[in-house]
């Protein structure tokens, strides 16, 4: 990602396409004052919101709706309002949207996939993914008994990152980092992409935009140009497909504008 072009601040950039998955509004781990914050600075044609932003398996135990997370929902319409194409691409964990699938409201659609046309007229397949993942698909209560295991995790990288930014550190996710070292969960990501990607060459796309297992890649695998965004819950990561047809991966972590609000606000962050 060009931070560089982002660095003015109250100036939009203006961008193709913003690709964004995996945001679990309706959680407390949900990075949602990041997202508003990421959404306010671009003008985009269209934004694919690719699965998973509205929790819906968790909203079932219990409502957990802080104010940060309707203001996610308000950028988007407002973004809507002026002109930007939404396309809501359904995954798992919102699959109760899934009877609703071909709605259009304005300026917002919901689907269950997408193909979207680069500058360059490259073929893209934009796809939760959840339909390539064996677990999710055939053993639900396996899928359920792994989201609680994950759910302690995310706790843990909760608290990690409030002491890192008592003490000026940027953003580190312990989850994405277990997800490198622990053999099980790369085999896991290596058969996803493998099998997403075998699907994109069989329908004839030039490559594939998914999210399901918050893990942000863009690399090539044989014909097909495999693309992940991420999520916002641990990496805070989108794509970004800008003017010219060229897309890149969006970062957090990496973005230097974001980590000086973050030290702002921590400086005025009350002591837990």
């Amino acid at each position: 990602m060009n931070s560089a072009n982002l660095t003015k601040p109250g100036r939009k950039q203006r961008v193709r396409t913003l690709w964004i998955s995996d945001v679990h509004l309706g959680t407390r781990d949900s990075q949602a004052e990041h997202l508003a914050v990421f959404l306010k600075r671009f003008h985009a044609e269209k934004i694919y919101l690719v699965g998973d932003i509205i929790d819906g398996w968790k909203l079932r135990s219990g409502v957990y709706w802080p104010q940060s997370h309707s203001n996610v929902i308000r950028r988007l319409l407002t973004m809507s309002k002026r002109g930007t194409q939404v396309i809501y691409v359904t995954g798992n964990h919102d699959e109760f949207l899934r009877r609703y699938s071909t709605l259009v409201l304005g300026n917002v659609q919901l689907v269950d996939e997408a193909e979207h046309v680069t500058v360059d007229g490259r073929r893209l397949l934009v796809i939760h993914g959840d339909q390539f993942d064996v677990i999710t698909r055939y053993h639900r209560w396996l899928a359920f008994l792994g989201d609680s295991a994950y759910e302690l995790t995310l706790t843990l990288n909760r608290w990690l990152n409030y002491w890192r930014r008592r003490y000026g550190y940027g953003y580190w996710s312990l989850s994405a980092y277990l997800k490198h070292k622990v053999k099980t969960a790369v085999n896991f990501i290596s058969d996803f992409e493998q099998a997403i990607a075998h699907e994109c060459s069989r329908r004839g796309f030039n490559g594939v935009v998914c999210g399901h297992i918050h893990h942000a890649e863009i690399r090539q695998m044989g014909a097909v140009e495999y693309m992940n965004c991420g999520d916002w819950v641990e990496s805070c990561s989108a794509l970004i497909e800008h003017l010219d047809g060229s897309i890149t991966l969006y970062r957090l972590a990496d973005d230097p504008v974001a980590h000086l609000h973050r030290q702002q606000a921590s400086a005025t962050e009350p002591v837990a």
